[in-house]
């Protein structure tokens, strides 16, 4: 069980997380939702530590450290790969420190989606690099897997790809946290929903309810946050009218 309890970042003036409070346990698959500069990232990397916070974040009920922080995985588009080395380079080095580095899992991602083994990260496309990011964490061993915008430089079907495949792949022991815009194409891959705004959680929700109640997941997010659909109407109508 990942527990996070009254977790509170604050940067300068800026109050980046605010007594934010969830657990997420095993087989679950979960979406993180929220406008830019609500704290998504904050809250992802301070579940990573990687940087201070105050509150409480346990992982079966102890602290992370470096003793336990290979039970959690983390993909981005900040790219962590080792660009000077190759995919198979890749291979070896986490087979070496990762004790339960799946390889095989690692041997058919990379034959699935063409990545080209014996060629430098750092030398591969933008989408390639991006597309290793999400193996890697996806092959670590880590039974805790957080993404953050992993699929933002993706094309649409590798996209897709990539949702059927980690979800054919997943076993009970691995639990998916993912921060993502992408709402519409995330609906029938996650079964529950954060959403944050401001630093706050404002709604933890199963996907089944939100479906229970006949409303889309993309509707149900809108909704939470207030959106007026008229907005964008409203003020071209000002600007013409400034303009006429």
């Amino acid at each position: 069980m990942l527990e996070i309890q009254k977790v509170s970042k604050r940067y300068g003036a800026v109050q980046a997380l605010s007594d934010v409070t969830f657990s997420v346990g095993p087989s679950e698959v979960v979406g993180l939702f929220g406008e830019n500069g609500s704290g998504k990232t904050t809250l992802m990397k301070s579940i990573l530590g990687l940087q201070s916070f105050k509150g409480i974040i346990l992982l079966d009920g102890q602290p992370v450290t470096r003793s336990n922080a290979n039970r959690l995985s983390f993909a981005s588009t900040e790219h962590s790969c080792f660009p000077f080395l190759t995919a198979a380079d890749h291979e070896a080095y986490y087979a070496k420190h990762f004790p339960k580095f799946r390889r095989e899992r690692y041997v058919m991602l990379t034959k699935f989606f063409e990545i080209p083994l014996n060629r430098p990260i750092g030398n591969l496309s933008y989408g390639i690099q991006s597309q290793m990011e999400v193996i890697l964490a996806l092959c670590q061993g880590a039974e805790y897997i957080l993404m953050d915008e992993p699929f933002v430089n993706y094309d649409l079907l590798n996209r897709e790809d990539f949702y059927k495949i980690i979800l054919g792949l997943l076993e009970p022991d691995e639990t998916i946290l993912l921060s993502t815009h992408l709402i519409e194409e995330v609906e029938g891959f996650i079964n529950r929903a954060l959403l944050i705004h401001e630093g706050k959680l404002v709604d933890d929700i199963s996907t089944e309810t939100i479906e229970a109640s006949g409303t889309s997941l993309i509707d149900y997010v809108k909704k939470t946050y207030g959106y007026q659909s008229d907005r964008v109407g409203q003020a071209l109508a000002e600007i013409t009218g400034d303009i006429g």
